[in-house]
């Protein structure tokens, strides 16, 4: 039975959407959860709520950290949040995954230097899924580094490529580098030298790939540096609010009759687009999987998130990537 560690105080709508979410999981997906946080807390929340524990261990602490407070405090004066402890216990072998709604830069910080990074690989990278024609592609890096040397996006390739093989079920997965045209000519010094060293590697490069494109859907991953990652995750999120609103605008009134007719693929499409359906975005390069959940996750959500942690712990996405590092040396210095 798989043990998933989960921050009861992540996010915004913490701890109850958060042992919601949890207690599902235990009923539908068998899974253990260990939540992190003040026990006193969590216990008066489920008790007001009609929610049960059962299945759910509680280690406590009283301290959270807070989304405004510095990434790298993680590791210092944060060291004893629920966020933090989560961590803590997942590198001690005690679970077999975390997840956690809050802040982002500190799971990125608190993942590399409590979890630790696997071996060769120098940088952690959120790695979202997002919602495509052709079913979804993920995007890494979304936003943890800026600055990006070549030999880090064939990292990113490799890691996107085992994780969407092994969790994801898809097999020798299209790997396409973001940049302003086709032509491997194209872009900055990163993106030229970074083409030369994906053609050149084992993963399944089909070539580089304009924004426009994204969301057609012909391509499983999307390797970038962080700035211009996390760019376009925003734009993609932005889009899609946009797009939501409109529909609903075209639906009101006299449009209402019109809906009904399409009611259906309506409700299939605001599916597809819902990251809520997803769960939550794996960190990329930890020793073990940390799941990192939108930080205004409700309980549907957050059952998501401990799914998707079940399967990168049983799918052993992590040791093909430690395979193909050890196996091509793709350690790169600092």
């Amino acid at each position: 039975m798989a043990k998933i560690i989960v921050d009861a105080f992540g996010g915004d709508n913490a701890p109850l959407e958060v042992i919601r979410g949890c207690s599902r999981a235990v009923k539908e997906l068998g899974v253990e959860i260990i939540l992190t946080g003040s026990s006193k807390k969590i216990k008066k929340c489920a008790a007001d709520n009609a929610v049960s524990l059962s299945g759910m261990k509680i280690v406590h602490t009283d301290d959270v950290f807070d989304i405004h407070d510095e990434p790298r405090d993680i590791i210092r004066s944060g060291k004893n949040t629920s966020l933090a402890l989560g961590l803590s216990l997942l590198a001690e072998g005690k679970g077999d995954a975390f997840v956690c709604a809050g802040s982002t830069g500190a799971l990125v910080m608190g993942s590399a230097f409590i979890v630790k990074r696997i071996k060769g690989i120098k940088r952690v990278a959120p790695s979202p899924l997002l919602p495509a024609e052709k079913g979804c592609f993920m995007l890494l890096d979304a936003g943890a580094n800026v600055e990006c040397r070549p030999e880090m996006l064939l990292q990113f390739a490799v890691m996107g490529s085992a994780y969407m093989e092994k969790v994801m079920g898809v097999k020798r997965p299209k790997v396409a580098l973001l940049n302003i045209g086709a032509e491997e000519t194209k872009g900055r010094d990163l993106e030229i030298e970074a083409y030369k060293l994906l053609s050149g590697s084992d993963v399944n490069f089909v070539g580089n790939i304009e924004a426009r494109d994204l969301p057609k859907g012909e391509v499983n991953i999307v390797v970038t540096d962080g700035f211009t990652g996390n760019v376009a995750l925003k734009l993609y999120e932005g889009m899609g609010s946009f797009i939501s609103k409109k529909m609903k605008w075209l639906y009101s009134g006299k449009g209402k009759i019109g809906a009904l007719f399409s009611l259906g693929k309506i409700k299939e499409f605001r599916k597809q687009m819902d990251y809520k359906e997803v769960g939550g975005s794996v960190l990329l390069g930890v020793k073990k999987p940390v799941i990192k959940a939108h930080g205004s996750s409700d309980a549907t959500a957050f059952f998501n998130a401990v799914r998707q942690a079940k399967k990168c712990a049983e799918r052993n996405y992590i040791g093909e990537i430690e395979k193909y590092v050890s196996k091509h040396s793709l350690s790169s210095e600092e």
